[in-house]
Parts: C-alpha cells; sequence; structure tokens
C-alpha cells in the first residue's frame, strides 16, 4: 500500500540514534542540552491541542520524575522522555486509564494554566507525524519500564539501562528488552461490503475493524483467517499485508491487512464481540460523515479509520 506510512504514528523517519544509548557520559552530556517530554500516567504534556510540551531538563514539573528515556534526535535536539506519575495533581486524577476514553485533564502549578496532561488518543491526529511519533515512542517505553520492574527471570527489582532501552537485573543477570505485541486488524470484504464489529463498553454506535493478537507460531494471515472466524464465524479466503500502525495502548503493533470473506453469514461470539454487521460503501460514507443514524466510524487518528477510508478512495494499492 503506497500510502501505508501516512498512519498517524508511522513515517517521520524518526532518528533514534540506538547506536549512543550505551554511553553514559554522552546521555548525561545530552540531555544537559536536550528537550524533555514529560508523561503522566502515560498523558503526554501539551502545550496547545497540536504541540507537544517539551521542558528542560531540571525544569521543577520533572522534580516527580523517573529517570529519563533518551527517544532520538529530532532536527539537531535530543529528545528524552521522564515518567512523573508520583506527582498527584490537585484534582482529575481519579478518571485516568478507566473506561474507554480518559477525557480529563491535568495541569502542572510549575506549568502555564494551558499546558495540560491529556489522553493521547484524543489529540493524535492533530500531531504533525514526528511529534505523533515521538510521544507514541514516550508512552510505549515508559510505560512497559512502569509495568516491568522486576526481573522475569529470579523476580528481583531490576535497573534501567541502555537510557532506557532495556532492563539488567543486577541479581542473575537477565536482560530485558521493550515488548511489543502484534495485533492483527482485518479491513474484511466481500463484494462492495465490509465486515465491522463493536465491543462491549464501546461508545454508542461506534463500530471498527475486527482485530485480535497473533498467537505464539502463528502467521499473520492464519491469525485474521481464526480472528474473524472465532468473533465472527466468518470464512476468510485470500490475505493480503496492507500497513502498520504502533499503537501504544499500551504496547500493540497493529498489523493491518485486506482479507475477503468466503461466507457472510454473521455466527457471533458473544464474548469476542457486542454485534458484528456488514456495510455497504454508501453507508461507511454516511458513518464518516456523521449522518447515519446508528453507526459511528471509528476513532480518526486509528489505522482502522485509516483502512475504512483508504477503502473508500480505493486507494489500497
Amino acid at each position: 500500500m503506497r500510502l501505508a506510512e501516512t498512519v498517524t504514528f508511522g513515517g517521520s523517519g524518526l532518528d533514534r540514534a540506538a547506536h549512543l544509548r550505551g554511553d553514559k557520559t554522552e546521555m548525561a552530556r545530552r540531555l544537559a542540552t536536550g528537550r524533555v517530554l514529560p508523561l503522566w500516567r502515560g498523558k503526554p504534556l501539551l502545550a496547545d491541542a497540536g504541540t507537544l510540551g517539551w521542558l528542560e531538563a531540571g525544569h521543577p514539573a520533572l522534580a516527580h520524575g523517573r529517570a529519563p528515556v533518551f527517544l532520538g534526535c529530532d532536527a539537531g535536539q535530543d529528545c528524552f522522555a521522564q515518567d512523573i506519575s508520583d506527582w498527584t495533581p490537585e484534582a482529575g486524577a481519579e478518571a485516568v486509564e478507566h473506561g474507554f476514553f480518559d477525557a480529563s485533564e491535568q495541569r502542572h502549578p510549575a506549568l502555564p494554566a494551558t499546558w495540560v496532561f491529556a489522553e493521547l488518543r484524543g489529540v493524535m491526529a492533530a500531531l504533525t507525524p514526528r511529534a505523533a511519533e515521538l510521544a507514541a515512542t514516550a508512552r510505549a517505553i515508559l510505560h512497559w519500564h512502569r509495568s516491568h520492574g522486576f526481573c522475569a527471570t529470579c523476580g528481583a527489582a531490576s535497573d534501567m539501562a541502555m537510557a532506557g532501552w532495556q532492563r539488567s537485573c543486577p541479581a542473575c543477570g537477565a536482560q530485558h528488552f521493550p515488548r511489543t505485541d502484534p495485533v492483527v486488524i482485518m479491513l474484511v470484504t466481500h463484494g462492495n461490503r465490509v465486515l465491522l464489529g463493536r465491543s462491549g463498553g464501546w461508545p454508542e454506535g461506534m463500530y471498527s475493524c475486527l482485530a485480535g493478537f497473533v498467537e505464539p507460531g502463528e502467521t499473520i494471515e492464519a491469525a485474521v483467517r481464526r480472528e474473524v472466524l472465532e468473533e465472527a464465524g466468518v470464512r476468510i479466503g485470500p490475505v493480503r499485508y496492507l500497513a502498520s500502525q504502533p499503537w501504544p495502548f499500551p504496547a500493540s503493533l497493529m498489523i493491518g491487512c485486506a482479507a475477503e470473506a468466503l461466507s457472510t453469514d454473521i455466527t457471533l461470539d458473544p464474548a469476542e464481540l457486542e454485534d458484528a454487521l456488514w456495510l455497504g460503501r454508501e453507508e461507511v460514507l454516511q458513518s464518516f460523515n456523521g449522518e447515519h443514524p446508528q453507526i459511528r466510524p471509528a476513532r480518526k487518528g486509528s489505522i482502522a479509520h485509516f483502512l475504512l477510508w483508504n477503502w473508500l478512495a480505493d486507494r489500497l494499492d
């Protein structure tokens, strides 16, 4: 797919400068002259809806921060991310990471009143490709450190290493690296119709492409066929890759595929989906335009939205 890398979080070409990660002296020097993006419980700091809020190292807002992680180099600037989740805002903390989407915003007293910590999914489509990649990388790697503080081999507390791209166990010497979970997401079509589903807990009327995790020992194509059959009872024939999207909620790589359905009868697995249906192009276009009486589209910025929009525009080549 020629437009594959125009998906949100993809294609900015960030120089991650991995060769510098093992040089602690160089990292310290670059941190002193670089910039830091703070995240609070997975929410990046925003100077406005389309601009990340970068700070200098040592800024008072970073006082509760953990060790910074090196993200890479952007136009000559060294970029770092820092988790300040130990800071407790005066209000708004209780809503974080609960429900489908956290619309609350948090403000730090050491920052301008217009600067906020906000849910990345709510602003991702407004960010530039480079800002989106930096924010997604920061969210994913900092979440990994928050959830993998102990050695999976012996259980001892592990230490951050390689500028944040590794954790090392001082007890047994094991080395641990950030994980990314592969997820297939399918644009399933039959003629001029597309198969969409919805999970319980989603906003009313929202439908999206079917998706599921790739299992050990499974190819992408096999995962597509298995997931669609399990969730909707629809058998799949040819499968082809379209595009991928890093999805740091918390640590997935969405692998977008086109899949041709061999059957259209839906047998729903209620443990997986609340509903599934076939929609024609006109109905999908209506939902995108906010004109469908029942169906709402996938969130703008998601790969599901990207695939469906390009399917409508006949740009899946």
